[in-house]
């Protein structure tokens, strides 16, 4: 899984989209775009915002949830631990 969040975290515009979440969870496609143009001058379709989303969600940055006819993406920071940990020192005593 964690070359998956490398992939993830390896393109620009999902890390300006993982931004966006962090700094309002909870958003919609829509709003997700239009806070992306507006702040960063992204000009990517939906479609294309979408597979970027679509990236995270896989790589279990992203998670969604739907109310009615809603998709709502929020963060989710936990894969990142995994990679933290890779490079965190052990405290004498530990083994691996």
């Amino acid at each position: 899984m964690g070359g998956d969040v490398f992939k993830a975290l390896a393109d620009p515009t999902r890390r300006r989209i993982l931004d966006e979440l962090t700094q309002r969870s909870g958003q919609t496609l829509f709003e997700i775009c239009t806070r992306l143009v507006t702040k960063h001058q992204v000009g990517l379709s939906r479609q294309a915002i979408s597979q970027h989303l679509d990236v995270l969600e896989a790589a279990g940055l992203v998670e969604t949830r739907r109310e009615g006819r809603y998709k709502f993406h929020d963060i989710n920071i936990n894969p990142l631990d995994s990679i933290v940990d890779r490079w965190r020192p052990q405290k004498s005593g530990e083994t691996e």
